[in-house]
Parts: C-alpha cells; structure tokens; sequence
C-alpha cells in the first residue's frame, strides 16, 4: 500500500515492522498539512476581518468572548491525542515484541570511533565471554573475545559487514565502546542510539533478500548500490566515514555464509604446516 512512498523520498521498506512506521508517518503529514492549511486560513481571515480598511476606528475593550481560547484549546488537545495514539502503537509493538534470544537470530552489535563491531554466537548459540582488559586493535580483537572461554571458540568477529536470514526474527543486542552513536538501517526502519554502559535489544524482520532489493532499484538512483549499516550521530571528526555493509541472505545462503565464516576460526588451532625453522 505504502510501495509509492520511495519515489517520494523514503526509502524502500524491507521489513514487517516498517509498514507501521510508514503508516504513522503518512498519518502524521496529512495532520501537519490539515493544520497547516487551517492556521493560514485562520491567518488571512484574521488580516482582512481586522485590517485598517475594515476598522476605521481602533477597539480598546477586544474580544469578549472566549470561543478563540475553547477553539485553540480543542485544536491543542486534537493534537496531542492524534499524535500519542499514531505514536503508541509504534512504540509498544517496539519495547514489548522483543523476541527472546532463543527465538530469534541473536547478534550483538557493538559500536566504536567509527567503526561497527558485529559478534554472532557461533554453532553454539551462546556469546563467548568478553573482556575489556583484552580488547586489541593491533590484534583484531575488537571487542576482547576471550578465546580461552568455551562459549567464545566458535564465536564469529566481523567489522563493519552484517549478514541476516529474510523472514526471520533478528535480535540485536546494541552497545557502545566510547561515545553515543546511532544504529541506522533506513530501509528496515531501524534507528537506535547505542549507549555506552548499556544494552539496547532491537528487533526486525526483513521481508526481502538483498538481491530481490537491487532488483527493485533498477533504474532508480539506488541501482547498484545495497544495503548500509550507517550512524545517525555524529560521534566524532571521522563520523562520516562510520558505515557498515548489511547483507539480506536466503536462509539457506545465510547457513553457508556462517560456516564459511566458521572455517576461519580453526585456522589458528592447525599445527605449523610450514614445519621446524630446521627444515628450512
């Protein structure tokens, strides 16, 4: 019902919660041009009725009656329910559907200067222990992934590139290392602050794979162009350049791409294929 809305501005909607958002948003322009409209009524029938041409002679007692203030109070209250009751629903469907971890595809998100940190669980579902105290830019351990944890073993570690299964439950856990950023996911209608001491879940659902995406975009500005992970704060002098790549998979495609990512992690256990210094 809402698909015209991009042509306009918005972005492509790709997820389930998206169409309430939308919704609330088209509600809320109509409202602002309805009043928009009556107020420069009101303002030009006000000018003519009370212009000098009109009033020859100045009137030092005004208005006697209230009707203007009951009017203004009406319109005052029309718009605080119109806008409480298209923002409610949003909201609570927002902080009381969180779906648990168990239920969903769990990843945590953890944000820095300027980059985003993405930690999916691993085979075994449960996040590995981290630790400040081993967080190393050096070594590419961006968030302290304590390998020596049983839990952490199978943990998969990526920068700035996202992968989600279409039509299924996606749980975020988002934090921040320094300062405030903003996880931003335009066309999946997501924009969360990520807070540093604190742990924010936000949850989605994408109704369409990347590529089912840039097949829309053809012949539109976007052609070519995917999905980005982008921050809608400003968080320091290279805030600009804080983008992450999100990837819509098949779910099928997404169970490759975790074991693919998984292949990885053995690497550093394998015995030195390269032999003894000796044998060189």
């Amino acid at each position: 019902m809402l698909d015209w809305l991009h042509k306009y501005g918005l972005p492509q909607n790709l997820s389930i919660q998206g169409e309430y958002i939308d919704n609330a948003n088209v509600l809320m322009h109509w409202l602002m041009l309805f009043l928009f409209v009556g107020w420069g009524v009101f303002f030009i029938v006000s000018l003519y009725k009370f212009s000098a041409s009109k009033n020859k002679k100045a009137s030092y007692t005004g208005v006697k009656s209230h009707l203007s203030s009951l009017l203004e109070g009406g319109i005052a209250i029309i718009e605080i329910v119109a806008l409480f009751g298209f923002s409610y629903p949003v909201w609570t469907y927002r902080v009381n559907e969180i779906p648990d971890s168990r239920d969903a595809v769990n990843i945590r998100v953890i944000a820095q200067q300027f980059a985003w940190n993405i930690h999916y669980p691993g085979a075994d579902g449960i996040f590995g222990r981290t630790d400040i105290n081993l967080v190393d830019e050096a070594e590419q351990n961006f968030i302290g992934i304590d390998r020596s944890d049983e839990f952490a073993k199978d943990d998969i570690i990526l920068q700035n590139q996202m992968h989600i299964p279409v039509n299924k439950k996606i749980r975020v856990d988002l934090s921040s290392k320094d300062v405030i950023h903003n996880f931003k996911l335009p066309e999946l209608r997501v924009s969360q602050d990520a807070i540093p001491g604190m742990t924010i879940p936000v949850h989605f659902s994408a109704t369409m794979t990347s590529d089912e995406f840039l097949k829309t975009m053809v012949g539109t500005p976007r052609e070519g162009k995917g999905l980005e992970i982008s921050c809608a704060q400003l968080c320091g002098i290279t805030h600009y350049r804080m983008r992450g790549y999100l990837t819509i998979d098949t779910e099928e495609e997404y169970n490759a791409w975790l074991a693919s990512e998984a292949e990885y992690l053995d690497f550093g256990d394998d015995e030195d294929e390269w032999g003894d210094d000796e044998d060189w």
